[in-house]
């Protein structure tokens, strides 16, 4: 086997990844590397979907469960880490495979991005968020405007408050602009030899039926008690973000149903699997699998065979 060869199981929540990344890590002797940006944090089970405690010991898992909550975690960090899990599972004769939903993990790990410096900052960071507050978001246009112009004009059509305080974030911690890193830190190959294989439904009301189904079994499973307490914890810019906590607040606080707020959670998890599908489609390497065409995982594991073995994959 070629030392370089990674399997990329990605897409939308619920559609199925840990299932199938499970499956082909014991068909070809893998392990797992998560690309989810919450399912690093301890203690954020349920909102997360993380693998049981069962499924995790089928196979073994890396990049999940491993850092606290008030910890933030950036993308640069996750490839550091990533390649170093990939290193060490070569080296071990087996085959890494990584399943997540985060496209900007999977497509800096891929791509190999290089990320040579520490370009955040949490407290200029909630400064920007005050001002939009309290001046609005064309003030903070009108800042970008004078560091970046390529950005301003890209984000004010856009008004994405989010990436206009990280343009403006970034220059301010690095002295230079992000319009400048991201052209320079396109590496002009990747490390690995790597295959995708997504999946989807040609039914988007079949996926989000499955959204769902999956968050009424979170709130079986104990999403409400596992939400009071990680809202107990001063969490972290990144881990604030998970989708499943903020949703039940107002029932924790009596300011609303429970049936509201899981109704919101619905909605939420569902605009976050659109999100992803809009990333993920940039990308036209993906060998997609479309789970509605197919009654059982089996069925689905047995396509995904069928790409490797058609790519001749760990032969080429």
């Amino acid at each position: 086997m070629v030392n370089n060869k990674i399997i990329v199981i990605l897409g939308p929540t619920a559609s199925g990844k840990t299932g199938l990344s499970i499956e082909l890590a014991k068909r070809y002797n893998g392990e797992i590397i998560s690309a989810d940006s919450m399912q690093i944090y301890k203690g954020m089970n349920i909102a997360t979907a993380k693998p049981t405690v069962e499924e995790m010991c089928k196979v073994k898992h890396h990049l999940m469960d491993f850092l606290d909550p008030m910890e933030t975690y950036s993308v640069g960090e996750y490839v550091l880490d990533a390649e170093k899990a990939i290193t060490d599972i070569l080296s071990r004769n087996k085959t890494p495979i990584i399943c997540g939903g985060t496209g900007l993990y999977i497509d800096s790990l891929i791509n190999g991005i290089n990320f040579t410096d520490d370009s955040s900052d949490e407290k200029i960071r909630d400064e920007l968020y005050n001002l939009a507050e309290t001046k609005g978001i064309d003030y903070l246009l009108d800042m970008l405007l004078k560091i970046d112009y390529d950005s301003y004009v890209k984000l004010s059509q856009q008004r994405n408050l989010r990436r206009i305080v990280r343009a403006i974030e970034f220059y301010k911690v690095t002295g230079k602009t992000i319009t400048e890193q991201n052209i320079n830190s396109q590496s002009t190959s990747s490390k690995y030899d790597y295959l995708l294989i997504g999946l989807n439904a040609n039914d988007r009301q079949f996926l989000y039926d499955r959204i769902n189904r999956r968050v009424d079994l979170m709130i079986q499973n104990g999403l409400i008690e596992e939400t009071k307490g990680v809202l107990n914890l001063d969490l972290s810019a990144t881990a604030i973000k998970a989708i499943g906590y903020k949703e039940l607040i107002p029932y924790i606080n009596n300011e609303a149903s429970l049936d509201e707020c899981i109704d919101k959670l619905k909605m939420e998890t569902r605009r976050y699997a659109k999100r992803q599908l809009t990333w993920f489609r940039r990308n036209k390497n993906i060998n997609w699998i479309y789970i509605d065409r197919y009654t059982s995982s089996q069925e689905i594991v047995d396509v995904a065979v069928d790409i490797i073995n058609k790519k001749d994959f760990f032969n080429g």
